[in-house]
């Protein structure tokens, strides 16, 4: 009768166990990769979303600013000045007449809106004291207040970079010549990225004829 060797057997138990584990550990190794590159992709995603929403508002709120001009009831062109709160008047839509525009930070929402008010038609105009629309800038806004969405400076800001205290009182209101608008956004603000931080000047153009 002709045996059958040791060879010739099939993976023993100890065998089996061993290639599982080591079949295991590959496969762990690879999931641990797979999960960092989606880490790293979602992080670039997510800071580049960020930074779009972040640079899109300041940008737009600067370039609004310059344009600020007197009310059509004649009130001067800007309304409030505060750390985050903003009120002037700009012919946002180049109809030819001013609107006033309400930029805020609704803080219980983290959201930076901007509000319109459209000139009454009675003689003299009248604008609402609320907004009469009111539209989403920009969603996760972290800003506190050692970090203001706006800040204001005089004539001198070349030289003298202090700011105005806020809210700006109605005697230094007309010295206002530069507004820093900055906004952090941080989409998830209890997990990384950190929140992006974009900052913008704004000169008052059209303010330069109430210099005295």
């Amino acid at each position: 009768m002709k045996k059958t060797g040791k060879n010739n057997q099939g993976m023993s138990l100890v065998e089996m166990i061993a290639a599982i584990a080591i079949l295991s550990l590959c496969m762990a190794g690879f999931s641990l990769f797979i999960i960092k590159i989606w880490k790293t992709n979602a992080y670039i995603y997510e800071t580049g979303q960020d930074t779009y929403v972040a640079s899109r508002s300041v940008n737009l709120i600067s370039d609004d600013m310059r344009k600020t001009a007197q009310a059509e009831n004649g009130d001067y062109p800007i309304l409030l000045a505060s750390d985050f709160d903003l009120t002037a008047f700009i012919d946002i839509d180049n109809d030819g007449k001013t609107e006033k525009v309400h930029y805020f930070l609704d803080q219980d929402a983290d959201e930076l809106k901007k509000g319109i008010s459209e000139p009454s038609g009675s003689n003299p105009p009248t604008y609402s004291e609320e907004d009469d629309s009111v539209e989403i800038l920009a969603s996760h806004v972290v800003n506190d207040p050692d970090d203001p969405v706006f800040s204001y400076f005089g004539r001198n800001y070349l030289s003298d970079q202090t700011p105005f205290e806020v809210p700006v009182s109605s005697g230094e209101i007309v010295n206002i010549r530069l507004v820093k608008v900055k906004l952090l956004v941080d989409i998830r603000p209890y997990h990384s990225p950190d929140h992006v931080a974009i900052e913008s000047f704004a000169q008052l153009r059209n303010l330069k004829d109430y210099e005295q």
